[in-house]
């Protein structure tokens, strides 16, 4: 059928106007995405989380909202779980989180580009933390593989005034997950009916760790004099992103030790590591010495390993009969020195690092334990500890085109 007259000409032009919009969409379309390239030079797979910059996401963002932009595998059409991060609670964005996973010596390439249609990415594993007041005042922190907790100025005082549920300790306490699952919700409602309910492991893991006075696993202080000065609890805490990807806080405590120190912890725990980071800024009325981390050796039945040279720190011990390694990763060029501090009072055993000081120190430490599944030797635990230093030493490379 042939149409002619002003009906033909309308229905012409709809279709060349449609046909004109298809292609301007598509070409806009491809305007709108760009390849995110994820390099390891490494002759082990990675699975971590990484940022990009939101300068280098100007051109997707100029006329689309954040909400808009999805991640993609190019190779398997999978869409990532992303995160954005406001670093400095300013209100406004300054990364987007992903986690990349590449094979040995690998690229994996990734598709980034606006498309309000698809649902964002959602998984059951998440990266957390918050301020815990059911319990005095902790604060707790978890991933997929561990889980830690510090003490707060309630549990402080309860000590100071002789009452029960009190914690004097600045050392950092350490929950065994063996599930990929949330835990710090569930067992901190647990303990509200039954204070034992997170000292029992119902399958999901327990917390046998004890901290006390001693440095738990990346606790602080300062070495002088042969004694070690430390901290009292934090006095203040700052949230600053809760998940899934990464959760990111603030500690601040009182004016501590002789050279009166004023320290804020910014701690993170990226979803997929064993290794909480610490980002230290301290401040001191007097010349601050060293800045020195440590782990509790307990009643010294574990043993430790001081690699310097490496920029990792490990002890291994058995609890309940269980493996449990635990260890600090830094870059070597910071360490002034390393040893074991083994004492007859309690909780005073530490495998101690002085750090020389500086504005912002930085390190890594977490810990694997047997049930997790994640690790059965010292071998396998040394070989975590080797892959984190050279993570720390080589960072994956992105490049977008």
């Amino acid at each position: 059928m042939i149409l002619t007259g002003s009906i033909g000409r309308r229905l012409l032009m709809r279709i060349v106007l449609l046909l004109f919009c298809c292609s301007f969409l598509a070409c806009k379309s491809r305007q709108l995405s760009k390849m995110v390239l994820v390099t390891n030079t490494f002759d082990f797979s990675r699975k971590e989380v990484l940022a990009l910059k939101v300068e280098q996401l100007k051109s997707l963002l100029k006329h689309q909202p954040e909400q808009a932009i999805r991640l993609r595998n190019a190779e398997t059409g999978a869409y990532l779980v992303t995160q954005w991060l406001d670093n400095d609670l300013d209100g406004r964005s300054d990364e987007l989180l992903f986690q990349a996973e590449v094979g040995p010596n690998g690229t994996t390439r990734y598709i980034l580009l606006v498309d309000s249609t698809v649902k964002p990415a959602a998984s059951g594993t998440m990266a957390y933390s918050r301020f815990v007041p059911e319990r005095t005042d902790d604060y707790a922190w978890e991933n997929d593989k561990v889980a830690f907790r510090v003490y707060g100025p309630d549990a402080q005082q309860r000590v100071e005034q002789h009452r029960e549920n009190g914690t004097l300790s600045s050392g950092v306490d350490l929950w065994l997950k063996r599930t990929d699952l949330p835990v710090i919700n569930k067992w901190y409602k647990g303990y509200l009916t039954d204070p034992s309910f997170y000292h029992t492991d119902r399958g999901e893991g327990y917390d046998p760790y004890h901290v006390g006075a001693s440095r738990g696993v990346g606790g602080s202080g300062i070495w002088a004099a042969d004694s070690l000065y430390v901290s009292k609890n934090f006095v203040r805490y700052k949230t600053i992103a809760t998940g899934p990807l990464r959760t990111i806080f603030e500690l601040s405590y009182a004016p501590w030790s002789k050279y009166e120190v004023r320290e804020i912890k910014r701690i993170s725990l990226d979803l997929g590591s064993n290794f909480s980071k610490f980002d230290i800024r301290l401040e001191g009325d007097r010349t601050i010495p060293n800045y020195t981390v440590g782990i509790s050796l307990h009643k010294n039945e574990g043993e430790a390993r001081l690699e310097k040279t490496a920029g990792y720190f490990r002890h291994h011990e058995q609890i309940d009969g269980v493996f449990l390694g635990e260890g600090i990763v830094l870059d070597p060029n910071l360490i002034d020195t390393a040893f074991l501090n083994r004492s007859k009072f309690p909780d005073q055993s530490n495998l101690l690092i002085s750090i020389r000081p500086s504005a912002v120190i930085s390190y890594y430490a977490g810990f694997a334990w047997a049930k997790s599944g994640q690790v059965n030797s010292a071998a396998d635990w040394d070989r975590i500890l080797q892959q984190q230093a050279q993570r720390i030493a080589a960072p994956l490379t992105i490049s977008l085109k």
